[in-house]
């Protein structure tokens, strides 16, 4: 209500109120553009501004979606990036949120933006996406944590049945603890050294697949890239890749654009093998979720690619 209060004044001042609608009327109008409004991204999936587009407004939510929304300047494409047996737009979906984040965290975000709870089967399943490392060293796999029971100690390991000790459980959710607290602090801007200290706690404790360590690691590496650090933000750009196959799929359009980065990034470092590993797979990826004949695969993947398989060829 304070924002419509505030766009009203400004569409007194500009319009004059005698042209307006009434103020239900525009409550209405106002109401219906938040609801089936679009955010207009850039080639980097960054948001650029905010379009109304009534054919792909009927297209539902998922937070596992069948296709992904992409654009071409002020042009929206409804892409599929899951094989869909006939065409169907009812059984079309695409995520109207970021999907790195919690189920709980995701609910309440559609709630509040669009009025709806999600019913997907990621919303609904029971595995945490909080995972303690398994202690036995020899095993290495996560072990989840329920979030609403964090008096009662974690299941014993699937893999090798190794329990986690009360004291290992407690530090692990003291770091948990510090981690959020740190994460909604950096909300708005990130800071590469808090990041750091965050992931040093972390470590040891919190499986590589964890949501918050995941969290932690996007921050460290766009921090990293606004620093011009580039050492370690091929570093924290390659720990990241598996969080993101896990919580975006192998096939999104944030996961094309993170490899891209990162053969970017190599190709910069003169790791030419590593750069030409990145930039395929952004291929793969990007061909997929933007088409072959959009500009980001067009003008700036494939440069990049045949640049480091020319470097690579040299050496």
């Amino acid at each position: 209500m304070e924002h419509f209060t505030s766009l009203y004044g400004v569409l007194i001042d500009f319009i004059g109120e005698s042209n307006l609608p009434n103020s239900a009327e525009l409550m209405g109008i106002y109401g219906r553009m938040c609801v089936n409004g679009f955010n207009i991204l850039d080639p980097e999936m960054m948001s650029i501004g905010t379009g109304i587009y009534l054919g792909c407004s009927v297209i539902d939510h998922s937070c596992d979606p069948n296709a992904v929304a992409v654009f071409e300047g002020i042009i929206i494409h409804i892409r599929a990036v899951k094989d869909m047996p006939v065409l169907d737009w009812e059984k079309i979906f695409i995520s109207y949120i970021d999907l790195l984040n919690f189920p709980q965290d995701r609910q309440a975000e559609l709630q509040a933006m669009y009025y709806f709870l999600c019913d997907c089967n990621l919303c609904t399943s029971i595995q945490s996406p909080n995972m303690i490392l398994c202690p036995n060293q020899d095993c290495g796999q996560g072990i989840s944590v329920k979030q609403q029971d964090h008096e009662q100690l974690p299941q014993p390991c699937p893999s090798c049945g190794v329990y986690i000790k009360a004291d290992t459980y407690k530090k692990y959710l003291e770091v948990e603890e510090f981690t959020r607290h740190h994460l909604q602090v950096m909300k708005d801007i990130a800071y590469l050294d808090v990041c750091k200290v965050c992931l040093k706690k972390q470590q040891g404790l919190f499986h590589n697949l964890d949501l918050l360590h995941v969290k932690v690691l996007d921050l460290a590496f766009e921090s990293s890239i606004e620093m011009g650090q580039w050492e370690k933000a091929a570093e924290f750009g390659q720990e990241l890749v598996p969080g993101y196959q896990k919580y975006y799929k192998e096939c999104h359009p944030l996961l094309g654009i993170h490899y891209l980065k990162l053969g970017k990034i190599n190709l910069y470092l003169k790791k030419f093998g590593e750069a030409l590993d990145m930039l395929k797979s952004a291929e793969q990826v990007i061909r997929v979720t933007h088409g072959d004949r959009h500009t980001l695969y067009r003008d700036q993947l494939m440069p990049l690619l045949n640049e480091a398989q020319g470097e690579l060829g040299k050496t």
